[in-house]
């Protein structure tokens, strides 16, 4: 089976591209216009990954990231033409899981694309079980959280970075580490990508937010939580 691939983009020239890019790679992208199009085809078909323009029309990239977050558990890339500090980290939080900034090369968006496939790829091939932690609880099968028999809304990173801590408590993982087991070695990015998610990950899990301990200088660390 192909791999269905979503591409919303504002610019007419750039949809042409990114879907020449797919397709030679045996790809079958399908490409709209404007963010409330992008919505229609998510709520009717299905995607292995969605590329989405920050700035699209009608409904902007941000708000096209959120609606998807509650629809499916489906990665998506950010293009955009903001490559400041500031904009970088919010698609981050958004959930993306690749911001790619435009102009771009056909090879680096390609091999962005590989990578993400191929770590979600491996995911959905491991073996799945439940984590409980006192207040927390981690489905692993639904890729659902709850704090305090509450559910909590995680993007797909927050999500991956507890998983691995929580299967591995007290044990120390350095900034490096983490971006290299979550994001992969290939990924571009910066300790301050850890940083930034391990932060919007802790205000989810509060009152319990303290499970995630800081080793200053280093890295982080799930400590259980005492009955």
């Amino acid at each position: 089976m192909k791999v269905r691939i979503l591409v919303a983009d504002g610019s007419e020239k750039i949809r042409s591209e990114v879907r020449d890019i797919l397709l030679s790679e045996g790809y079958e992208p399908e490409v709209v216009s404007d963010g409330i199009t992008a919505i229609k085809y998510l709520r009717r078909y299905d995607y292995d990954l969605v590329v989405l323009d920050m700035m699209l029309p009608e409904l902007d990239g941000k708000s096209v990231s959120r609606q998807l977050r509650k629809m499916a558990d489906i990665p998506f890339v950010f293009l955009s033409e903001k490559a400041d500090e500031e904009s970088v980290l919010q698609g981050f939080e958004l959930g993306a899981e690749d911001y790619v900034i435009k102009p771009f090369s056909s090879r680096e968006l390609l091999a962005r694309i590989r990578v993400i496939l191929r770590r979600w790829a491996g995911q959905r091939k491991q073996t799945v079980r439940n984590l409980v932690f006192g207040p927390i609880h981690i489905d692993t099968i639904s890729h659902t959280v709850y704090v305090d028999d509450q559910k909590v809304i995680l993007t797909p990173k927050e999500y991956e970075l507890l998983v691995l801590l929580a299967k591995n408590p007290n044990q120390a993982f350095s900034r490096e580490m983490l971006l290299n087991e979550i994001w992969g070695h290939d990924y571009y990015g910066t300790d301050r990508t850890v940083d930034t998610h391990i932060k919007t990950l802790r205000e989810a899990l509060k009152p319990h937010h303290q499970c995630i301990t800081t080793i200053r200088g280093f890295g982080y660390k799930f400590t259980e939580i005492a009955e």
